[in-house]
């Protein structure tokens, strides 16, 4: 089955990373791919949860289709802001993909855990990071078939 996201309107992705090059290789992987995206940016977890809330300045901002969260990150580490994701019933349904530089096993589990979508380790070099997002947008663009926020929710 194809993703309806696919073809019909630009992807809302919300990329919260506090490293400025990690960001322009973000936007350069994604501006090379097939895809049409809006890459929204933050640079730390509390403008994540204000984005994603709408609180100023971000009250017209969209509802992302998928969230790349880093970990390392001042004011508010990734983990926490996947931890107020997995609490927040307006939240939790958004698919969030860890996209970080640490491969420790104590903290994969722990991530997976609090309900992280994928959990990915950044490769160093610059083509492999530029692949990386090719093929990232590609599976969650094109395979998987994501919320569209349409839905009403159904009591648990």
């Amino acid at each position: 089955m194809k993703s309806p996201l696919a073809g019909s309107r630009p992807a809302e992705i919300l990329l919260v990373e506090d490293n400025e090059n990690d960001v322009i290789l973000t936007r350069l992987g994604f501006q090379r791919s097939k895809f049409l995206v809006n890459l929204h940016h933050v640079a730390n977890g509390e403008e994540c949860m204000a984005f994603l809330r709408r609180q100023a300045p971000y009250i017209d901002a969209p509802r992302p289709d998928l969230i790349l969260l880093d970990l390392n990150m001042p004011r508010m580490s990734g983990q926490e802001v996947l931890s107020q994701l997995a609490n927040d019933d307006g939240l939790k349904d958004i698919p969030t993909v860890i996209l970080t530089t640490s491969a420790d096993e104590q903290e994969i589990l722990k991530m997976y855990k609090l309900r992280a979508s994928s959990y990915i380790v950044k490769p160093v070099s610059f083509d492999e990071f530029l692949r990386l997002i090719r093929i990232l947008a590609d599976y969650w663009l094109t395979v998987v078939v994501l919320p569209t926020g349409k839905a009403k929710p159904t009591p648990e």
